[in-house]
């Protein structure tokens, strides 16, 4: 008896000088309840990254070089079909999202970009950027698509809008620098 007391003294002397080993253990300074992870929902990190999309990709106005001489100065690339369903759902988003409650869908999205203006403002001295030109490029969106309402409760049933259209306008704005543009020392490397 006295030795099965021993050897498990023993053994818990020995799990315990072992448990630092295990990396559980964490060096450095004592956060507390800080120091464990906490899960994110999904939902909200796809909203977290649905924000950097949009701002990385199409909040952002870049500045281009001076515009040519002898030719009419391009615009940028029309709207992508990301950007305008972006634009569309930002507008009009979709009601309902509960399954077999409420649910609205739309299928077979078809769309036509139409360029509206492109024009370019003179001159002028911006903040933090120098003399510079504003690229205006407007865009007309029409986008068709079939709308499926479905309701669950309390009698279900289906609705479908084949000829629904949404007209969205998006702006794509840009700044061309104007003159003898110094881009800093050039480097020979």
């Amino acid at each position: 008896m006295f030795q099965k007391t021993v050897s498990a003294a023993i053994l818990t002397l020995v799990l315990l000088s072992l448990l630092p080993a295990t990396g559980c253990q964490t060096y450095g300074p004592n956060l507390g309840l800080l120091a464990y992870p906490i899960p994110v929902s999904p939902f909200f990190q796809d909203e977290l990254e649905d924000q950097f999309w949009m701002e990385e990709r199409y909040n952002k106005v870049p500045i281009l070089g001076p515009i040519t001489a002898g030719g009419p100065p391009a615009a940028l690339d029309p709207p992508s079909q990301d950007e305008i369903m972006r634009a569309l759902e930002e507008a009009h988003p979709l009601e309902g999202g509960l399954p077999f409650l409420f649910e609205t869908q739309r299928n077979n999205v078809r769309m036509t970009v139409e360029p509206i203006a492109d024009y370019v403002d003179p001159p002028r001295v911006y903040p933090l950027i120098g003399p510079a030109q504003l690229h205006h490029a407007h865009y007309k969106c029409t986008i068709y698509y079939s709308e499926t309402d479905r309701t669950g409760w309390p009698i279900p049933y289906t609705t479908v809008n084949e000829d629904a259209q949404e007209v969205i306008y998006i702006d794509h704005n840009h700044l061309h620098m104007v003159g003898n543009v110094d881009t800093g020392p050039a480097s020979n490397y």
